[in-house]
């Protein structure tokens, strides 16, 4: 990749940054395209002198995508949402950066979707990341598609999430308590796109769906993340009924979950059976709890002297 011009479209996000890290340190160089490019500018001290590029582009505007991949010589993909305009996002503006791409003959496409991506699902939030794919392979057949399970890493909404929630409260509810993760380190996704953007021959028309080491139930994960932060907390696994009401008040401001949330927990986000997943790029995905406390830290009750001090009591 050394040298190449790689195009990240939304790439001041969460799995962004890792990716863009990724390529940097492989000698690539990185224009980070999203809708307001100020938000990305931390990342421009992690290049070298002239290794990192800004514009301004929104995928619900394909003369903007155009711009933003002109001259390139691979593309990635990595605008979602999980919630509001999921079609304009999700399918169209994929659409749009597939077709850009095309047109400007671009030599490698990497598209991030998600574990569970499905044009059939109730869920929306699934749906439209199937529907997206399938217009990504329609306009670029040769792309290829990554479907990460549950992304962890420091700037997570996820394992935070947990986090602050058993913080805040004595008694935790679980819901949906066995569904199945497979959480994947951020840095480990970011490899693998890079890896595959080096090797389009290899990897391109490919899906790959990408899981950590670990499966974990949701009610695992909540207690195992108490047990990292030091916090002793009650839980209580509500039943799907239950579950089921509050998810349908999640129109309202401070629901724990949405409807939508609610129908894509009726599934695992695990690998499917016999998939290359990281192995196909040769990567030992990381376990979360050999990283996470790296960052969980921070909810103890005496920070980084939390451990001790549980120790010593």
């Amino acid at each position: 990749m050394k040298d190449k011009l790689v195009t990240l479209i939304g790439g001041g996000g969460f799995v962004g940054r890792y990716v863009a890290q990724a390529l940097l340190k492989a000698g690539a160089r990185v224009r980070v395209a999203q809708r307001d490019p100020r938000q990305a500018w931390f990342i421009k001290p992690l290049g070298g002198l002239g290794q990192t590029q800004f514009v301004a582009a929104d995928v619900r505007k394909p003369e903007t995508v155009s711009r933003a991949v002109h001259g390139a010589d691979a593309v990635v993909n990595l605008v979602g949402l999980l919630s509001g305009d999921l079609d304009a996002v999700h399918v169209s503006g994929a659409r749009a950066v597939a077709e850009a791409c095309a047109k400007a003959g671009i030599g490698a496409f990497v598209h991030v979707s998600a574990i569970g991506a499905d044009p059939q699902s109730e869920s929306r939030y699934a749906r439209t990341k199937g529907e997206g794919e399938q217009a990504v392979r329609a306009a670029f057949p040769n792309a290829t598609i990554l479907r990460p399970s549950i992304i962890f890493g420091r700037e997570d909404r996820f394992i935070n999430r947990f986090a602050e929630m058993i913080v805040k409260a004595p008694v935790v509810p679980v819901l949906r308590a066995p569904v199945k993760f497979q959480p994947v380190f951020v840095g480990d996704v970011a490899a693998a796109v890079a890896r595959a953007l080096a090797d389009p021959e290899a990897f391109g028309g490919k899906t790959i769906e990408l899981g950590g080491p670990d499966v974990l139930t949701m009610g695992e994960l909540i207690r195992w993340t108490a047990k990292e932060i030091g916090r002793h907390r009650s839980f209580i696994d509500l039943p799907d009924a239950l579950g089921g009401a509050i998810a349908g008040m999640g129109f309202l401001p401070g629901a724990p979950i949405t409807r939508d949330q609610w129908q894509m927990l009726q599934h695992d986000n695990v690998v499917s059976a016999g998939t290359e997943g990281f192995a196909a790029f040769g990567i030992s995905p990381t376990p979360l709890d050999s990283i996470a406390q790296s960052w969980l830290v921070r909810y103890r009750r005496h920070g980084r002297f939390g451990a001790e001090i549980d120790q010593a009591a």
